[in-house]
Parts: C-alpha cells; structure tokens; sequence
C-alpha cells in the first residue's frame, strides 16, 4: 500500500526525491497518490482479472465487452494522467522520479502483462515509462515486473476443483 511505501521512505531516511521534503513537491505526490486509488487502480489491474484469473477459476472466458468496458475506463484515466500529472515533465513531479512514478507504473504494467499494450498509441506515457525504466535501472524494472508480465502462465496450472467451485461465484461478481 502507499500507507507502508510512505513509512519506508521516512524509517530509511531514502533520497529525497522519493518523497521529497520540499512540502509543494510532497503534495504532489499525496495528490497523485490519492487520485490514483479511484483512477488507474481502479481499472487497470481489472484487465488481468478479465483476461487470466477469472477464466482461470471459472474455467470461461468473459465477454470481450466486459474488458472493452474496463479498457474504456482506463483509457480515460490515462488520458486523464497524462494531462493532469505528466503534462510535460519528466515524471510525475517534474524530473526525478518519485513514489508516485513507482505507485503508477506497477499498475500500469499489469494492462501489459495481459497483452492490453495501453503504451503503444501514448508517445507521452510511453516516453515517461522508459525513463521510470531508466531511474530504476531496467534489469530492476522487469525484475520487479517479471510475475506481472508472465501472468500469462497462470492459464497453464491446474486449480482444485472445489477451490474453483468456491471462488468462481465471488470472482463474477467482482465484475
């Protein structure tokens, strides 16, 4: 959560940039932070569920316009990010990255992980996740990433039928 995020960069007293003491760059980060729960969150990691978890306990496929629902949502929480949070800067509070970058990236990476490319036709957001790439340095980044972006393989494992049986219910529901 970003509740624990914001502990860890106070306890570890980590580079300023992260959460930056600086109280107009800090609240820029709270405000992204906050918006970002009813937004990408809220959208983004449907796709994975739409695509993979819930067909994997259901054993069905949803409708394809279940996720064009979800996607259309996430489209305009994108467009939203770009011109609200990135404008033309760098990362989110302007050119170094910060744990807003990090909280927005990790959603983001699950839309792609199901093979939803939401960067492909976004120049912008496709230019600010290469240089989140680049802070974090890109063997950290898909490490960080790798369960996200072979979530894929989750189709391939064999889940008890009585778990199944339990779970599906609920799992429509969500949606």
């Amino acid at each position: 959560s970003t509740a624990i995020l914001l502990y860890l960069s106070r306890k570890y007293n980590t580079p300023d940039h992260w959460y930056p003491s600086d109280i107009q760059k800090r609240a820029q980060v709270d405000e992204y932070l906050s918006w970002h729960h009813a937004n990408i969150r809220a959208n983004a990691p449907k796709t994975m569920w739409i695509k993979v978890l819930i067909p994997l306990f259901t054993g069905q496929p949803l409708p394809s316009e279940k996720l064009q629902e979800v996607m259309d949502g996430l489209s305009t929480s994108l467009k939203q990010f770009e011109e609200r949070f990135l404008q033309d800067k760098a990362f989110i509070i302007g050119n170094e990255i910060s744990l807003a970058d990090l909280v927005a990236i990790v959603e983001l990476m699950q839309p792609v992980g199901v093979g939803c490319d939401i960067f492909e036709d976004r120049p912008r957001l496709m230019e600010w996740r290469r240089r989140v790439e680049e802070a974090v340095g890109k063997e950290l980044f898909f490490q960080a990433h790798e369960m996200i972006l072979n979530i894929k393989e989750l189709s391939n494992i064999q889940i008890d039928p009585q778990l199944k049986e339990h779970l599906a219910p609920m799992l429509m529901k969500m949606l």
